[in-house]
This record gives C-alpha cells, structure tokens and sequence, in this order.
C-alpha cells in the first residue's frame, strides 16, 4: 500500500470538511450531546477555507492508494504574557474507520510536530476527550502527557 502525507490546499477543501463531518459525528456524536453536530456542514467550508491559506495554521491528509484516509490540522496559538513560549495545538485529527491501525495517525502528528518546531513552538497541545479511550492512548504514545483537566458539571 502506498501512504503519502501531505499538506492540503484549496482544492481538498471539500475533502477536509468531509472529514471533520465524520469526527464529529463519531467523537462528539458519541460524547458530548451539547456539541452541534452540523457545525462542520453548515460552516466548515468557511472556517477551514480560511485554516488552509493561514499563516499560522495547516492542515495534512494521508492518503492510501490516492483515497483520502486521513487528517491533521494544526495551528499555532499567539503567545501570552502569563505564558509566553510558542505553543503548537493540534486542533483535530480523523483516521477513517478502515484505515486505522496502519500507522497513519503516526504519520500525521510527524509532520505535524516537524512543522511546529519550525515555526520555533515548545511545546505541542491537545484537547481529547476524557471518555475518548482510544485517543488518549495514541496520543500518549505520541508523547503527550495531560497538564490539566477541565471538569464539566451539566446544570
């Protein structure tokens, strides 16, 4: 199988708002009833046309054999003065169902992280969910190690 990991354009615009349409249909549609489901499908278009040209953000497909697999999409957040190092946050990430377990995830926060340290960032950032067993493992294996936890009390 031949796997390429690559930066996406304005031409895979309607490839990447496919994907985040499966991301949160399958990480928050299982997980978080307050999130707005057609968010990607109402304003995805917008919003990652405008992440795909960015100076600070990108977004990286894998693609198995030509088909679409996979993304990545990451930014650079602005420093602060309360914390005033470079911080790369990885915003999402979506493997397809059928693809998962051959390395592609690994692949993509690669590429990632080469273009975080890049840009001159200390450290990498991201938000999963607690309930997310599966993420939470790959990204520890990745290297990541929690900081925090954000607690959330329904009212």
């Amino acid at each position: 199988m031949g796997v390429t990991i690559r930066t996406a354009g304005r031409r895979d615009l309607d490839d990447v708002v496919a994907l985040s349409v499966a991301l949160f249909a399958e990480d928050a549609g299982q997980r978080d009833p307050h999130t707005d489901l057609d968010w990607p499908r109402r304003e995805g278009h917008e919003y990652f046309g405008g992440l795909l040209t960015g100076p600070t953000t990108r977004c990286w497909l894998a693609e198995v054999d030509g088909t679409i697999a996979g993304s990545l999409i990451g930014r650079i957040k602005r420093e602060s003065t309360l914390r005033p190092i470079r911080v790369a946050e990885l915003e999402s990430m979506y493997v397809r169902a059928e693809y998962r377990g051959m390395g592609l995830g690994t692949a993509l926060v690669a590429e990632f992280f080469e273009w975080a340290r890049v840009r001159g960032a200390k450290l990498a950032a991201v938000t999963a969910y607690a309930a997310n067993d599966r993420a939470l493992r790959f990204y520890a294996r990745a290297g990541f190690i929690a900081r925090s936890v954000h607690l959330e009390l329904g009212l």
